[in-house]
């Protein structure tokens, strides 16, 4: 997830002139119509995907606006039913959930056993003030999740960062992480806490390649690892060196090794010198989750989760990927008739997310222009006769919500005056009859204004037949 924490200030200052330079040379996703990345109202980075219920949740972290260094407090999820429209969720956890702990919400994986869901998380302890790996509980993968065992689970010497979490086929969990040592335990049934004695992996050129540009690591393997197994196979998706970090891939035939080393899956690119894996299969195909720096602003310390779809040659092997515009086409549609959450987005610019106790998550658009992009919107034959939202503005100036099919300058089916409410902890409801509308169209939310922040807060819409 991050670089180890013991550079010194002198290599530190180095590291970053180097980081600037290779900044200006590495490939950026432009905007447009694309759909990585798959966040755009804040930074996240250090993706973990999750399949439950025949839904994709995505945990990440979370990039303070502005960093200059891995500023991380907590936990943010995301889901999607169709890979393209994304509906953001919140904080789920912070790092002060835990009594111990004292700072760095970084990467974490989350699984389910048993009906409950458990996120493996790595944070500094405040007893010593290195890194360990914790665990944090819930009933739903929403949350909320607490500490059940009140301490970390587990700590070495050095570089506890970035757990991957794993259950085989036969009921075997499996736990690792680490930087720059690789790190495996066998979990208990309880799934917190394990058996037996932390494991250390052999870092071998056979394993995890060879590497030459610093005498104190001998291979790629670099940190966060990610677990993942196909047909019998054991894969180890792991961040590699030299920076700016590539994405390599090892394989086995057990969860414990030995590994063999299978390549490059994604090359350095995307204007972030970090990078982090998260593979899961999804309704018959397999998605690779990682994050770039290709959001305006973006860069190493303010990262943005995009994701590809992920293809294996007939021997298990996997072909090279680059970072793209991301998913073309959706898994499914979405249903305007029911109440749909604001802050459900294929692509946005000009908005933030937000979260308060009165509604919990919304949308804040900061600037005139501000739109939100929702994919494959089916309004089926029968066709859609009036439109809802919940909103508000703190402006007396007019402000508006537009409504538009197919693009940003598509047909507008409507146009509603934002009532001022007086914030974000009071809402109001407006409705518009619209022409009939049939049929499946992208839908753009845009809204009009003085160019000021804080222009309009959106909480959620509906189309009524």
């Amino acid at each position: 997830m991050a670089m180890q924490m013991n550079i010194t200030v002198s290599k530190r200052r180095n590291l970053l002139l180097i980081f600037l330079l290779i900044l200006l040379r590495v490939t950026t996703i432009e905007p447009g119509n694309a759909q990585n990345p798959i966040v755009q109202t804040m930074y996240t980075a250090d993706p973990a995907p999750m399949v439950w219920n025949d839904r994709l949740y995505l945990y990440t972290t979370h990039d303070a606006d502005g960093s200059t260094w891995f500023t991380m407090d907590d936990w943010r999820l995301y889901s999607t039913n169709d890979m393209v429209n994304w509906t953001d969720h919140g904080v789920v956890l912070s790092y002060s959930d835990f009594e111990w702990a004292k700072g760095d919400a970084w990467a974490a994986q989350c699984i389910e056993r048993d009906g409950k869901f458990y996120l493996y998380v790595p944070v500094i302890s405040r007893e010593n003030n290195r890194g360990a790996i914790g665990v944090a509980v819930a009933d739903t993968p929403l949350g909320p999740f607490y500490d059940p065992i009140g301490k970390p689970l587990a700590q070495t010497d050095w570089g506890d960062i970035d757990p991957t979490v794993f259950i085989d086929d036969d009921g075997q969990a499996y736990l690792y992480w680490g930087n720059p040592n690789l790190y495996y335990v066998k979990l208990n049934e309880d799934m917190i806490s394990y058996k037996g004695e932390i494991v250390k992996v052999p870092l071998t050129e056979e394993s995890f390649g060879k590497r030459e540009d610093d005498p104190q690591r001998s291979t790629l393997y670099e940190e966060g690892p990610w677990l993942y197994k196909r047909n019998d196979l054991y894969y180890l998706f792991w961040p590699g060196g030299p920076l700016p970090e590539h994405i390599g891939y090892s394989t086995s035939h057990s969860p414990e090794g030995p590994w063999k080393y299978g390549g490059v899956v994604m090359p350095a690119q995307g204007r972030a010198f970090t990078n982090h894996p998260g593979v899961i299969d999804f309704r018959g195909k397999t998605y690779f989750f990682y994050h770039n720096g290709a959001l305006p602003g973006g860069g190493g310390f303010t990262r943005s989760v995009a994701v590809e779809e992920l293809k294996f040659n007939p021997d298990g092997s996997i072909p090279q990927l680059n970072m793209t515009e991301g998913i073309r086409k959706g898994l499914a549609t979405l249903n305007p008739y029911v109440l749909n959450q604001a802050e459900t987005i294929a692509y946005s610019e000009g908005f933030k997310s937000s979260q308060n106790d009165q509604v919990g998550v919304f949308v804040t658009a900061n600037r005139d222009g501000s739109y939100i992009k929702v994919r494959d919107v089916d309004f089926r034959e029968k066709g859609a006769a009036k439109f809802t939202a919940r909103v508000g503005t703190t402006h007396n100036d007019p402000v508006t919500l537009e409504v538009r099919l197919g693009s940003l300058e598509g047909e507008k089916i409507a146009s509603l005056r934002i009532p001022r409410t007086g914030g974000s902890d009071r809402w109001a409801l407006v409705s518009a009859d619209i022409p009939n509308v049939t049929g499946i169209h992208d839908i753009y939310f845009v809204v009009r204004g003085n160019p000021k922040s804080h222009l309009m807060y959106f909480d959620y819409w509906k189309f009524s037949e």
